[in-house]
């Protein structure tokens, strides 16, 4: 929303107020954030080492599940893959589990084609929230250009996140180019969400006919709201048929775009904001990976730290299982 929209009344809007009374519980949840707890279940013991294949070929020594522990932990405390070698290697050792560790060049190559669970929201409906952010990929970095200026254009690449509004989950995820727009990746958004959509909440970059269609091609019941443009016109059947966004303009012209906003739940979306705000600060604001096969499963990977946090509400709690 542009800021100028609530400048004449913004000094009535009193500042936001937060007292904390319960200062033990308050000060012991700081300090479990800082703790770190990790155990292996019978199961992931048992499961470590890969089933044996049949066919022509060699043998994988290590399972799906062993090379996504690994790349778990690589994602949590934002390592290199020869780092995150040393680490399972420690933790195995401190446990004192005799499995074998799988070396960085294992981890690269099998990051390419690893299949990761996607998240699942059941038989609910779901109240979708979208957003989008930039992650690096490679190029200078802040020093380097403070003192000598950039001397090549940095790349970075686009996240598309969907939200469910209810539980704060990440339930679906887009890497794109950095050209990919925010309206063009909602139809990617849809079909990785296996439930049904009551409702769409974006922001005005996807005021567009065609996110509209994609929406109702897939779920013809759901809301979709989203912000009309400021010079927004209705469509000419607004006076017999209106449509879902001249009913937005309508109630804006009554209301006021502040008045929308609360009317329409499209203060929701401040969820998904969060859970940008949530990868930058847990996972980074960069890719480790180079090809497009391991970023797929990085930010998959990502995607199911940031899920599995949000349940056990602390930063680093890793049960393999």
């Amino acid at each position: 929303m542009p800021f100028k929209s609530n400048a004449a009344r913004r000094h009535h809007i009193p500042a936001q107020r937060q007292k904390v009374i319960n200062w033990a519980e308050y000060d012991a949840g700081l300090r479990a954030r800082g703790s770190l707890t990790v155990w292996f279940t019978a199961e992931a013991i048992a499961g470590w080492r890969a089933e044996a294949r049949v066919g022509r070929g060699g043998q994988p020594k290590y399972s799906a599940l062993a090379i996504a522990t690994a790349l778990t932990l690589r994602a949590v405390f934002r390592l290199a893959l020869r780092q995150t070698e040393g680490l399972i290697g420690s933790i195995l050792a401190l446990l004192g589990l005799e499995l074998a560790v799988p070396d960085h060049s294992t981890l690269s190559r099998r990051a390419e084609t690893l299949q990761v669970p996607r998240p699942r929201t059941g038989s609910r409906p779901v109240h979708l929230l979208v957003d989008s952010t930039g992650l690096r990929l490679c190029g200078p970095g802040e020093w380097l250009e403070e003192k000598h200026g950039s001397k090549r254009r940095r790349a970075w690449k686009m996240l598309h996140l969907a939200t469910d509004a209810d539980t704060g989950q990440i339930v679906a995820s887009v890497l794109t180019e950095r050209d990919a727009d925010d309206g063009s990746q909602v139809g990617p958004l849809l079909d990785r969400v296996d439930g049904s959509v009551v409702s769409f909440i974006g922001d005005g970059a996807h005021d567009r006919d065609d996110v509209y269609a994609e929406v109702a091609a897939r779920h013809p019941d759901a809301d979709v709201i989203v912000p009309p443009r400021a010079n927004a016109v209705p469509s000419t059947a607004a006076g017999t048929t209106p449509t879902q966004r001249d009913v937005h303009l309508r109630c804006i012209a009554e209301r006021g775009r502040m008045g929308w906003q609360r009317a329409s739940g499209y203060n929701w979306r401040a969820l998904v904001e969060a859970d940008v705000s949530r990868w930058k600060r847990v996972i980074g604001d960069r890719l480790r990976s180079q090809t497009n096969g391991r970023q797929a499963t990085e930010m998959a990977i990502a995607t199911n730290v940031l899920n599995r946090m949000l349940d056990l509400g602390r930063p680093k709690y890793i049960r393999i299982t």
